[in-house]
């Protein structure tokens, strides 16, 4: 595969039912949006593999769509019908640490081999559950995998408390890390799909 790319993507309680659908939507959208699926073409290999993960506190993780090959249309779009079906969870707390543990995990037992890894963590707020998120960051880099962001700046607080910095900040200081490495900013959850879609071709380009 020309990159391996778990998708982490926050349910945490920050995340209400509209938002959350926003998020699904956006996800599903850009795989199956054509300008993607011609980027993956075009790679060497011309698939990817892709995992999907939904995190909250540091005790939930859940791989919602197991590892699949992505490398024409319908495969694109037989993924985005899948993750519609998908049931979904919403807890308390947010553990970007747990999250980037958890696709460690996944990543270690993909199917494929992809000349590149990559953990792609979307959510919007900061860690509050579990070790610190650096901590975790720093260890899948050392592993080789490269971890993107995608801080989701909307301008409610967290559990009755502003976060000490900028959202953004916080992901380009805690979160991202390994070669190349970048975030993509969602002003807020409606603004969410477009910025999926730039994300992913610029991961897998």
């Amino acid at each position: 595969m020309d990159v391996l790319l778990v998708l982490a993507v926050d349910v945490s309680r920050s995340v209400d039912e509209d938002e959350a659908r926003l998020q699904r939507e956006g996800y599903r959208s850009a795989v199956s949006d054509p300008r993607v699926v011609e980027v993956i073409r075009r790679g060497m290999i011309g698939a990817v593999g892709l995992a999907y993960v939904e995190w909250a506190g540091f005790e939930y993780q859940r791989l919602v769509l197991p590892w699949t090959r992505i490398g024409s249309m319908a495969e694109a779009d037989a993924w985005s019908s899948a993750l519609s079906e998908a049931p979904r969870n919403s807890l308390s707390w947010t553990s970007i640490s747990g999250a980037i543990d958890f696709s460690r995990r996944v990543m270690a037992e993909a199917p494929f081999e992809g000349t590149r890894r990559v953990i792609d963590v979307s959510g919007d707020g900061v860690n509050n559950s579990g070790r610190p998120a650096d901590a975790a960051r720093d260890e899948a880099v050392a592993e080789g995998m490269v971890i993107n962001g995608l801080p989701i700046v909307n301008d409610r607080p967290t559990f009755g408390r502003m976060p000490a910095i900028p959202l953004d900040q916080y992901y380009q200081e805690n979160v991202i890390g390994g070669d190349g490495a970048f975030l993509i900013v969602a002003e807020d959850f409606e603004a969410f799909g477009t910025a999926v879609r730039r994300k992913l071709i610029r991961e897998i380009a």
